[in-house]
């Protein structure tokens, strides 16, 4: 095994775990999941069937990632976020056929204790604050908090707050990258 997985973890068949990977304390990684190089998946947490996670993701201590989530590379999901898989869960009533694809695109970040309910996409290199529920797409290099989630203002691949010009420009005080906001979209350039 070129990955490391804790003694007390369950790691189902069919499982394809990346290279360099880590997966800690009571952990389960189910089924059919396909996860890749250099993660690390942090204390109880729950990986269900078909979940796919790109290289490099982390994901923090009591995170359970549902059939449906897909996270590309270098995507950071913080302690006790949730993602919801339907609409209207109902204990008497099976829907595993209503699951909704969630998308976290490359980069993007979820802060501590933060719910995305299903069937929205975190745009690249989004920050979802601690705590926020998120209810709806979020773009890329959103700043998103609170309950409903709104927009709050933009930020750099490098996670830093960025202030537009009255031309439309930033930089992204950390890197020095140079951005541009749009039609109310920001595009790195």
């Amino acid at each position: 095994m070129d990955y490391f997985v804790h003694e007390s973890s369950y790691v189902d068949a069919n499982c394809q775990i990346g290279k360099g990977t880590k997966i800690w304390h009571f952990s389960h990684i189910m089924s059919d999941c396909v996860i890749g190089e250099d993660c690390n998946i942090g204390q109880n947490v729950v990986i269900s069937p078909n979940v796919v996670l790109g290289r490099n993701c982390k994901i923090q201590n009591n995170v359970s990632v549902y059939t449906g989530v897909r996270c590309e590379d270098d995507v950071f999901l913080g302690p006790s976020m949730v993602f919801t898989n339907v609409i209207n869960p109902r204990s008497a009533v099976s829907r595993k056929d209503e699951y909704r694809d969630t998308i976290i695109h490359q980069g993007a970040s979820v802060g501590a204790n933060a719910t995305i309910v299903c069937g929205h996409n975190l745009g690249q290199y989004c920050l979802i604050g601690a705590g926020s529920v998120v209810t709806k797409d979020v773009p890329d290099f959103a700043l998103m908090v609170g309950n409903p989630a709104r927009r709050i203002g933009w930020v750099s691949r490098h996670g830093e707050k960025l202030q537009f010009d009255e031309k439309g420009f930033a930089t992204c005080p950390a890197t020095g990258e140079k951005y541009q906001l749009l039609n109310d979209k920001v595009q790195l350039l």
